[in-house]
């Protein structure tokens, strides 16, 4: 603009450029004055500080008051625009060169606190707003379907479907301030691929959380209980489990009873006669044990491993009353491994040598090292019997003799690539083995009760 001259100077105040504007006139005027024809007087007036001129109305006066007045103007539009103005500082009085009888006055009042109009102008010349109009993809959040189950336990969840977003897109307007998203107008919204709902079952069993179980778990009793066709104790019995039975959890009508399979039969039960291996961890071990014994009859086939652990054995033999020499206790693992070896219950081994050497106080037993009196003839059992360096040695022939000629059947593949004899094969129960290998009738019973005394001690 041209009004630099007037505001470049950070010092200069208001009167000072009403003053030098008003010399600049008297100047102009005072030339007019000595090319016209008329003379104009001029008067100060000292004790108002005003001064008042006359002068001829030329066409090129006029120009310039008519710009003067326009920067008067435009100074005085500059004050307004100051939120700074103080209303209690000094005046000046101008007076009017176009009045006759009255002077008129304007106070004007100095700006204490300037207007900088070039930082006004910098500052909102950086303010930036950008408008656009953009078309976007966006997600359709899925909806999640909860449903209850009876079958589940309580608050447990299971996710039969995973959710997807759907997809639509959408037309809107963005505004942009200093690069800044500012707003955001949405003008239209398409669909352009329905969402897939989450669905979740949710778990209201009180039991199942309980024993923090599940459909086809397997669960123990607690105590012997009868399986029936109905959910009524008045229902009919199936048949009796016993305390640590295992059985498969089939359905759960209600949370009093609960469908279950025992053994390929399937029937109901109380749900308090159940528990689990997680909340009851020693319920496996019980079980097993429990089918081991359970398991044990006069009638088992004895060419087979017993499917006793190293464990099992040490338990049973330890701590023996009648093993008043530690024959059997200090021997556990050799009974163990002839019984994985040569695939013989190693208990009605080791009952065969109870029964034959009392408990190993016989005097073949101590003599010769022979707990089973092997090779005895009735007539002359001492001197008939063999005589071996160590216990084991005599177990493990004798184990050799039962698997070959005994228990197995002619042709059966047997230790070491042999195959049985079957020279005194009858069958492979304690019963069988009786006929051919003792004089004495009752001798399988006997035996028997043995084996049943050891595998009992299982259960302690």
């Amino acid at each position: 603009m041209a009004y630099k001259g007037y505001f470049d100077s950070d010092n200069r105040q208001l009167t000072d450029v009403f003053r030098e504007l008003q010399e600049t006139r008297l100047q102009y005027e005072a030339q007019n004055t000595k090319k016209a024809s008329a003379v104009h007087n001029v008067k100060k007036n000292t004790s108002s500080k005003n001064v008042q001129y006359s002068y001829s109305s030329s066409k090129k006066t006029l120009s310039i008051s008519i710009v003067l007045i326009i920067l008067i103007l435009a100074m005085v539009l500059a004050f307004f625009w100051s939120t700074s103005i103080s209303a209690k500082d000094d005046s000046i009085e101008l007076s009017s060169p176009l009045s006759t009888a009255k002077e008129d006055t304007i106070s004007i009042e100095i700006n204490r606190h300037r207007l900088n109009a070039h930082n006004i102008i910098t500052s909102n010349a950086a303010l930036e707003i950008v408008k656009e109009q953009v078309i976007e993809e966006r997600d359709i959040p899925f909806d999640t379907l909860y449903t209850e189950r009876s079958i589940l336990p309580k608050d447990e969840k299971v996710v039969l479907q995973e959710g997807v977003n759907g997809k639509k897109n959408v037309t809107l307007v963005r505004s942009y301030q200093n690069g800044e998203i500012s707003d955001e107008t949405i003008l239209h919204e398409e669909k352009t691929l329905n969402y897939i709902p989450e669905i979740i079952d949710v778990g209201t069993s009180e039991f199942l959380a309980k024993i923090k179980a599940h459909l086809k778990d397997t669960l123990y009793l607690t105590k012997d209980t009868k399986l029936r066709d109905g959910i009524e104790d008045s229902s009919k019995d199936i048949v009796e489990i016993e305390q640590y039975f295992d059985v498969v959890l089939i359905d759960l009508p209600n949370e009093q009873w609960c469908k279950v399979s025992y053994d390929g039969v399937e029937g109901y039960l109380p749900t308090s006669n159940l528990t689990s291996a997680t909340v009851s961890p020693t319920m496996p071990e019980k079980n097993r044990i429990k089918k081991l014994v359970v398991e044990l009859a006069i009638d088992m086939p004895l060419n087979q491993s017993s499917g006793l652990t190293l464990s099992d054995y040490k338990k049973i033999f330890t701590g023996l009353p009648n093993d008043k020499n530690k024959i059997f206790e200090n021997n556990y693992e050799v009974f163990y491994n002839l019984d994985r070896k040569y695939k013989i219950n190693g208990i009605f081994l080791a009952s065969i040598a109870i029964h034959e050497s009392a408990w190993g106080s016989s005097q073949i037993a101590d003599d010769k090292k022979n707990l089973f009196g092997y090779g005895s003839y009735d007539s002359t059992p001492y001197e008939s019997s063999f005589e071996f360096d160590t216990y084991e040695e005599g177990m493990e022939l004798v184990a050799k003799v039962l698997v070959k000629y005994y228990l197995n059947p002619a042709g059966t593949k047997i230790y070491d690539g042999e195959r049985a004899a079957a020279t005194y094969y009858n069958g492979p129960t304690v019963s069988d083995v009786n006929i051919r290998y003792a004089s004495d009738p009752d001798w399988h019973t006997k035996v028997y009760s043995y084996m049943e005394m050891l595998y009992k001690r299982l259960e302690r």
